[in-house]
C-alpha cells in the first residue's frame, strides 16, 4: 500500500508540475490539462484529496505562489466544483498579488484571477451564481474600488484592455455578449464599458440571467445596486473635475 501511495503522489506532483510550468508558456490549454486528469479515471478523487492536503499546508505556511499553482491543479481535478475555482482565484487576487514588489506585477496576478474565473471557472460552470458573484466582486472591489493601493493601476490596465477590444469589436475575447451589454445599458443606464463597475454589473446580471430556477440571486442584485452607485459617483466626479 505504501508503494501505491508513493506512486500516486508522484503522479500528482508530475501533473501539478506540468500545470505550473504551463503558466510560463505562451499558450496553454485548460481543456488539455483537464483531460490529463480525466485520463486517471477513478484515481482523480484521490489526486484531489492529496492536493487539498498539500494546499492546506501551503496556506498555513503562507506560501501563496506555490498555493496558487496547486489550487489551479485542484480546480482542474474537480472542474465542476465552483468553490475550488473561487478558492484558486481568491488566492491569486488577494494573497499572491500583494506579495509582489511592483503594482504592475500585482496587476498581472489580479488579471490572472479574473481570467481564471471567466475563461475556465464560469465556462465549466455556466449556471454558478457563486462564480458570477466572485467575478463581479473582483471587478467591483479589487479593481473598481480603493481597497488596494494599486487599484488605480488595475483600473488603468483594465480600461486599456476594454478600449482595445471595443475598437476591434472583439467582445468574445472578454467572453461578453453585446446583446446582453445593450440590455444592461438600457436597464441600468451605464455606458462606459471600460469602467470596472460596468464589468461588475455585467457579470452579476449575467449570473442572474443564467441562474437555475429558484436559485437565490439576492447577492448579485445587491452587487448591481452597489456597482451602479459607484459608477454614478465616478461619473459625477469626472463631471465636477
Amino acid at each position: 500500500m505504501k508503494r501505491i501511495a508513493a506512486i500516486v503522489v508522484l503522479l500528482v506532483l508530475a501533473v501539478a508540475g506540468q500545470i505550473a510550468l504551463s503558466a510560463r508558456r505562451p499558450v496553454k490549454s485548460p481543456a488539455m490539462e483537464e483531460g490529463v486528469f480525466a485520463a486517471f479515471g477513478g484515481l482523480r478523487s484521490v489526486f484531489a484529496e492529496i492536493i487539498w492536503f498539500r494546499a492546506d499546508r501551503l496556506q498555513e505556511e503562507g506560501r501563496y505562489v506555490e498555493l496558487a499553482q496547486l489550487a489551479h491543479a485542484l480546480a482542474l481535478a474537480e472542474p465542476h466544483t465552483p468553490e475550488i475555482w473561487s478558492y484558486a482565484a481568491w488566492n491569486l487576487a488577494y494573497n499572491v498579488s500583494v506579495m509582489m514588489a511592483t503594482n504592475e506585477d500585482r496587476w498581472r496576478w489580479v488579471h490572472a484571477a479574473l481570467v481564471l474565473l471567466r475563461d475556465d471557472g464560469i465556462r465549466l460552470n455556466p449556471d454558478s451564481v457563486d462564480l458570477h458573484r466572485e467575478l463581479a466582486w473582483l471587478f467591483e472591489l479589487k479593481i473598481g474600488a480603493s481597497i488596494d493601493d494599486a487599484s488605480p493601476i488595475y483600473r488603468a490596465r483594465w480600461r486599456e484592455i476594454v478600449e482595445d477590444v471595443e475598437s476591434r469589436g472583439a467582445w468574445d475575447e472578454l467572453k461578453m455578449n453585446p446583446m446582453l451589454m445593450n440590455e444592461i445599458e438600457s436597464r441600468f443606464g451605464v455606458t462606459d464599458r471600460a469602467d470596472a463597475q460596468y464589468s461588475a454589473i455585467y457579470w452579476a446580471y449575467s449570473g442572474i440571467k443564467g441562474a437555475p430556477k429558484g436559485r437565490d440571486t439576492a447577492v448579485l442584485t445587491e452587487i448591481i445596486r452597489q456597482a451602479c452607485m459607484i459608477y454614478a459617483k465616478n461619473r459625477t466626479g469626472k463631471t465636477n473635475g
